[in-house]
């Protein structure tokens, strides 16, 4: 039992020293990915404090007979890797909608669950790339399963 506690110690220690780090206070770009067909999202991300901070993605498709946008949000725990290398996991969700032009199907608003695991680079410039894995579980009659989403991030630092 003594020894499972000072292990506990111990992992909680390398824990709180791998935070220390310094993220950006906000990035903005382009997150590239197949998003179940939503493509290259809008991406925004604000620190909300040392280690933590949330993402946004919005992304938009316009077809010949259809429309619609899908709502990220995602809360993420952000750890040195080595250097300027981070690799960060989180958890949310969002909204999205889907209108058809064809009336052979019905428009849909749906909600997902969605995690998130990654690796991103910050460079000396303003510049940061990512490649991210986020699995989504969606709740609605068109987007009723598990759908995973890997993606590139090249987003603006400020």
């Amino acid at each position: 039992m003594k020894k499972l506690f000072l292990f506990a110690i111990a992992i909680f220690g390398f824990a709180t020293c791998t935070y220390a780090q310094d993220i950006s206070d906000n990035a903005i770009g382009l997150r590239f990915g197949d998003s179940d067909g939503f493509g290259a999202e809008i991406s925004y991300q604000r620190a909300l404090g040392s280690n933590n901070r949330l993402e946004a993605d919005l992304g938009w498709r316009s077809g010949n007979s259809y429309d619609g946008f899908k709502l990220t949000g995602i809360y993420q725990w952000v750890w040195v890797l080595d250097g300027d290398f981070n690799w960060y996991a989180g958890v949310g969700g969002g909204v999205g909608s889907y209108s058809f032009d064809n009336k052979n199907f019905d428009d849909e608003t749906f909600i997902f669950a969605a995690g998130d695991i990654g690796i991103e680079y910050n460079f000396d410039i303003p510049l940061q790339l990512s490649l991210d894995f986020r699995p989504e579980l969606g709740f609605g009659d068109f987007r009723d399963d598990l759908d995973f989403d890997i993606a590139l991030g090249v987003r603006f630092r400020f």
